[in-house]
């Protein structure tokens, strides 16, 4: 990491104190290194035992280099080393969005997600223009066959059956979780696409709301980062202020691209499901597998919302998932 600092002007090692940050689900490494000025900068290293550390450091320099000069509202990347995977990037701070959240109400908080959604609306629309396929180091696009395999059958493997210990599933399910995949995947998808927009993704510098974790970036619909940021179990918005943001990005994005309310509103239904299923296999594993224990506070309201959400007339569609979640309800407050 020196040599990365001196190539970009960094001074003596003399001169910079290190101050090592723990991420939440990232297996990254970042330090937050400081000057005798006071000023800083954020390198981000790539985990030692993970063989697509160095794909996704390159990810993170070039999306992040590309958002940025596209007007986008992530942070400046500084400099870049190929070999070892270290990105040096501006330095947000420590104020996270979710963190805020417990001391705003009312009008500030709408401001607050209003200015999320302009940026997430930046990142979808001037995000996409002239974005290099090349840059992305999962997959290029959101499709059927990651909803299924990462998403819905996430959901089945790691919260039902490895974290409630379900072993028996219908065979309809399996058919369930195609033709929601299906129907999720109809939406228009030629959009850049964050994948996990939340409030912990999200910081507060210098009076705006701030990107970071898009080195997942690839082509999606729009409906599935606004899924993430109003579904976020960390923050638990309630249902009128996330109908009344709803239809504030759609406002928003129709001032950019041509949109149909309507259409819009009958494919996030599924966006939506895809994203709740994402969420409650992704934070069982990290909780039981990873041992990140602060994710398992999360498993409950994230359970509630797929509920909920499948409680409603379009739900009835996918009957052997609403008897799953029946059946995982009394073992889920076992374990909580």
């Amino acid at each position: 990491m020196n040599f990365l600092l001196h190539r970009h002007g960094w001074g003596n090692d003399e001169e910079l104190s290190r101050e090592w940050l723990s991420g939440d689900g990232s297996d990254r490494i970042f330090c937050r290194v400081r000057r005798s000025d006071g000023s800083t900068l954020l390198a981000v290293l790539p985990p030692l035992d993970n063989p697509n550390g160095l794909k996704e450091a390159r990810a993170v320099y070039h999306i992040g280099s590309h958002l940025f000069n596209s007007g986008v509202a992530v942070p400046e990347c500084y400099g870049y080393d190929e070999e070892s995977g270290i990105v040096l990037c501006e330095d947000l701070g420590d104020r996270l969005l979710h963190k805020a959240l417990p001391d705003c109400h009312g009008e500030e908080k709408i401001k607050l997600y209003q200015k999320a959604i302009q940026a997430l609306v930046q990142l979808q629309v001037k995000g996409r223009e002239q974005f290099n396929p090349d840059w992305c180091w999962d997959t290029i696009h959101y499709d059927q066959k990651l909803m299924e395999q990462r998403e819905s059958e996430y959901f089945r493997d790691a919260f039902c059956r490895d974290f409630l210990g379900i072993r028996d599933f219908v065979p309809g399910l399996a058919l369930e979780f195609k033709q929601l995949a299906a129907r999720a995947g109809a939406e228009p998808a030629d959009y850049l696409m964050h994948r996990d927009f939340q409030s912990r993704n999200l910081m507060l510098a210098e009076g705006r709301v701030r990107i970071i974790d898009f080195q997942g970036a690839r082509f999606g619909p729009l409906g599935y980062d606004l899924a993430s940021l109003l579904l976020d179990p960390y923050a638990a918005l309630d249902f009128d202020l996330c109908n009344e943001l709803k239809s504030y990005y759609i406002t928003t994005v129709s001032d950019h691209i041509p949109l149909d309310p309507h259409s819009f509103n009958e494919g996030y239904y599924y966006l939506f499901l895809q994203r709740n299923l994402q969420i409650l296999g992704a934070f069982a594993y990290l909780s039981q597998q990873k041992g990140k224990v602060f994710f398992k506070d999360y498993l409950r309201p994230a359970f509630v919302a797929l509920a909920e959400h499948l409680a409603t007339e379009p739900g009835k569609s996918f009957p052997c998932l609403r008897a799953l979640l029946d059946e995982c309800f009394p073992l889920l407050e076992q374990y909580l």
